[in-house]
């Protein structure tokens, strides 16, 4: 069988600065890129001829910048809005510790709020897998049998887990991504009937270990 391997490089970006422990969301905050030892691993290991997308949110335009300095060999990044962190909505600036009272004192496990709470004015993170679905299956068909890097967020990369392993959206919200991370998921496509299947390679590495 002949197939076309489609690999994605997903890395987290940066940490935030966030003093106040705000839920940010899809604010617009600066990334701290001071960590070079951590940027020069990750630009070891990236594949030098690839194709490179962020969010166009700016933490991740800055993380792979920081990734270039290291000495990778990146192209010029495309940004894709659908590739975006969950949109909080009105709850976004305020503290996490206070948002507890949103859900009559029910804290989640794992993530700000369940995966079917939809933020007023914003998105539940179910809402997140059904945006960032499609943009995955665009863009793997558009660079099929390329290597992808994404500079994205944990939301993001949590969701593109989720659809390779074909989770629900709860279940989704125990994938862990740190910030910085390195996640690589390939889409394997038999040339002949075209159909593809998902094989997860690496999830959550932390570069600098």
């Amino acid at each position: 069988m002949e197939t076309i391997v489609t690999r994605w490089w997903w890395i987290r970006h940066a940490p935030v600065f966030n003093p106040s422990n705000i839920i940010y969301g899809q604010m617009d905050l600066d990334a701290d890129v001071s960590n070079s030892k951590t940027f020069k691993r990750l630009a070891r290991i990236l594949p030098s001829d690839s194709v490179l997308f962020t969010s166009d949110l700016k933490r991740t335009v800055l993380t792979a910048e920081a990734i270039a300095r290291a000495g990778a060999s990146l192209p010029k990044a495309i940004k894709e809005p659908a590739l975006r962190e969950q949109n909080f909505g009105i709850w976004q600036g305020k503290q996490r510790d206070k948002l507890v009272d949103t859900f009559n004192n029910k804290r989640h496990k794992f993530w700000i709020a369940p995966a079917f709470e939809r933020a007023p004015e914003g998105e539940s993170f179910a809402d997140v897998m059904a945006r960032v679905a499609p943009a995955i299956t665009n863009i793997t068909t558009n660079y099929a049998g390329n290597d992808i890097i994404c500079v994205s967020h944990g939301g993001t990369i949590r969701a593109a887990i989720a659809i390779a392993l074909g989770l629900g959206p709860e279940k989704a919200l125990s994938i862990t991504a740190a910030n910085c991370s390195l996640t690589r998921l390939a889409h394997i496509t038999d040339r002949k009937s075209n159909a593809g299947v998902w094989s997860i390679e690496m999830i959550n590495f932390d570069p600098s270990i």
